[in-house]
């Protein structure tokens, strides 16, 4: 366990920051696989919307250095794949 008062901030300001990235993954996760099956299902006009929202979800994330920049270049270039067919 932490020893000083600001290894203790430390520990608090780290929960935070993962709970709070935690979330935006989890949501960038999901927008993709709606994505992905909207495009499977046959429904063109809601996988473009599903794929519009990941997209500015990923940029956001790679943005705040949650996600590296070549990373997120690289789920919009998978996803599209996936639309496109």
């Amino acid at each position: 366990m932490a020893n000083s008062k600001s290894a203790l901030k430390r520990v608090r300001q780290a929960e935070t920051r993962t709970s709070r990235n935690k979330s935006l993954t989890s949501r960038m996760k999901t927008l993709r696989k709606k994505a992905i099956d909207s495009a499977e299902a046959g429904d063109k006009k809601a996988a473009q919307k599903a794929f519009s929202e990941f997209t500015s979800t990923v940029d956001k994330c790679a943005k705040k250095k949650i996600i590296h920049k070549n990373k997120a270049a690289n789920l919009k270039s998978k996803t599209s794949k996936h639309l496109a067919k």
